[in-house]
Formats: C-alpha cells, structure tokens, sequence
C-alpha cells in the first residue's frame, strides 16, 4: 500500500468518526431537548390546573376582591428571583444578542407586556367569578384558535394536515363543554348578566393572552435575539412586576382594600388558609408561565397554547372532585377529544424530528 493510500484511508475514517461523533452530539442535544420538553409541559398543566382551582376556591370560601385575585396571577415573580442570579453564569457561555438591545427597549417591552398581562388576569377573575369552574377552564381553550391566527399573522406559522387536526379537535372539545356546561347561567347568585360577562371576559381574556404569547415570541426572535435561560426568566420576572404594580393601584383606587381584613376574618377555612390560598394561587401561576415561556423559547407560542388547552380539560375533573360539579358523557368525549388533538400534534413533532435527524445523517455521508 503506497502512501497516497494510506492517507485517503486516514481520511475516510476521520470523516466516518467526525460523522459519528456529530450523530451522537445530535442525539444527545436531541434528548435533552425533550426533557426540558417534558419539564416545561409538566409545569404549565400542573400549574395552571393547580392555580385554577385554587382561584375558584378563593371565590367559593368568601374572597369577593377581583383585584386581588388578578393581583396573586402575577405577584408570585419574588420567587424567580434566585433565578436571576443564576442567568450570570448560565449567559456568560451563550453567543452574543442577534440584534443590538438598549435599556429603554427592553424597558419598553417590559412595561408593555405587562400592562397586556394585567389586562388579561383581571378579566380571567372576572371570568373565574362569575361562571363555573368547568366552563371557565374550558372557555378558555378558545385562545387556541385565537392563537392559530395570531401565529400566522405574527410568527408565519406554517400548518400541516396533522397541526390542523389538532386545532380542530381541541376548539370542538371547548365548544361541546361551553355549548353544554351546567345549562348556562345557573352559577349560585348569579344572574345572567353577570353570567354573560363572565363568558365574554373569559373569551376576551383567552383572544389577548394568544396575542400575548404571539408577540411574546415575535420579542424572542426580533427583539431580544439572546435564546438564553436569563431571557426567559427576564421575560416572567419583569413584566409580572409590572403588572403586579398595575394590580395594587387598582386595589387601592377601587377601595377594596378597605374590605381586606374583614374578607380574610369571613373566610370559611380561617385566616391562615386565606393567606396560603392566596400565596399557592401566585406560585402556581408563576409556575405554569415558566413552563409556558420556555415553550415559546424551545418551540413556539402556538406549542405552548396547545399544551396550556390540554390541561384545561382535567380541570373539570377535578372540579368533580372537590367541587361537585356534574361530570357526564359530554365532558367525557370534550376530554378525549382534547387528548386526541394533543397527540396529533405532538405526532406532527415526532415526524418533523425524524426528518431533522434523516436530513442529518445524509449530510454526513455525503
């Protein structure tokens, strides 16, 4: 064997080891990637099934502030603080912003997203107040198809036959649940009127938060251009701080907070179950937003609505439980129905994986 053979030898497996060592780099990213997946989807059904119910129990025992209960959505950002401290050294190895940010830009959006987020929270109390548990988690899995439309208008979301599946099945297991909850307006001690409200809050609270998840990953891409943990954590700290601000204006400019001491002694469960309804109702909602940004951050807001509307129908489960509210054959089918579109979608990511990885493999043998 000559010397030119010898090293187109050396050079072919050079490139066959360089090729199974990207094969393996790929897998291993590839598996990590999903377990944060998982993490994240963990977070935001658990939280937001645990901050639902604890917010309609608030009501149920004798809260009545609705700027309190819009107030804990989001004043539970103090414990993602430590959090902060961490992004210094989780950022320090991550490549540089895409694009160049000022601090009255970042201020800016921080301001921005949290007057929408405080909108939005104090239209979900009023929803959560005026009709039942079930209704309202499952009203709410119309900001999916809210946001199908608002991440093709802002995110240029491309659907396939499998991601449309999935939109429709999860939209039908809303309506059937909304069309058919508790005969409409026989919550006790309301009226239809405030029945009424209660559903278009809810259904106008479900359209801002898609907007709100959409241009939140317009930010990601556009705006901030550093995909980083810190960012997600700025992204949830900041503006939950700000609209936390909004909240106690509000309670201090409508007077309820005159009537705080005497709603925590009236309470049903007494004064220590108040105060830890209240903290666990901030943390959970603190919970299910992480989940819900780091979703946007690893796949899109359009992912991240999907996986908020599974969780809505195991609400109405567990509002059988602890509740009593009427669980039948209607709530039944919207929840596999719901299920079923999930793992549609979740099929259509498998597949765009499967390709992803197939696209690398042939690059690596050319």
């Amino acid at each position: 064997m000559d010397a030119s053979q010898e090293v187109e030898l050396q050079s072919r497996g050079n490139n066959n080891d360089n090729s199974t060592n990207q094969v393996e780099i790929w897998r291993s990213k590839n598996y990590t990637w999903w377990f944060r997946i998982s993490l994240y989807i963990v977070f935001t059904v658990a939280g937001q099934s645990a901050a639902t119910m604890l917010g309609r129990l608030y009501y149920d025992k004798g809260g009545n502030s609705k700027w309190m209960a819009t107030l804990v959505q989001s004043a539970g950002f103090p414990v993602l603080i430590p959090l902060l401290f961490r992004r210094r050294y989780t950022d320090s190895s991550s490549p540089p912003p895409k694009h160049p940010r000022t601090s009255s830009t970042m201020l800016s959006l921080y301001v921005f997203f949290g007057l929408l987020l405080a909108g939005d929270n104090m239209m979900y109390s009023y929803g959560l107040l005026y009709i039942p548990v079930s209704t309202y988690s499952l009203l709410c899995a119309s900001q999916l198809a809210f946001n199908a439309v608002f991440s093709f208008l802002i995110n240029a979301q491309k659907f396939t036959a499998l991601i449309l599946n999935s939109l429709v099945l999860l939209t039908v297991s809303a309506a059937l649940l909304a069309v058919h909850a508790d005969g409409g307006g026989d919550t006790a001690g309301v009226s239809r009127k405030y029945y009424a409200i209660g559903f278009l809050c809810t259904v106008g609270a479900s359209a801002a938060y898609s907007l709100y998840l959409s241009l939140m990953e317009l930010s990601f891409k556009r705006v901030i251009g550093r995909e980083t943990f810190g960012a997600v954590v700025d992204m949830q700290v900041f503006p939950s701080c700000v609209a936390s601000c909004c909240c106690v204006v509000g309670l201090f400019a409508s007077g309820e907070w005159r009537g705080m001491a005497a709603e925590m002694g009236g309470f049903e469960k007494g004064k220590v179950a108040y105060v830890m309804t209240l903290v666990w109702t901030a943390v959970s909602w603190q919970i299910c937003s992480v989940g819900l940004l780091g979703l946007i951050f690893e796949v899109s807001s359009l992912f991240s609505n999907v996986i908020s509307t599974l969780g809505l129908p195991s609400v109405p489960v567990l509002a059988v439980i602890f509740f009593g509210d009427k669980m039948d054959g209607v709530k039944v089918i919207a929840l596999l129905l719901a299920i079923w579109g999930f793992l549609s979608y979740i099929y259509q990511h498998y597949l765009d994986d499967s390709k992803a990885k197939s696209t690398l493999s042939s690059a690596n043998q050319v």
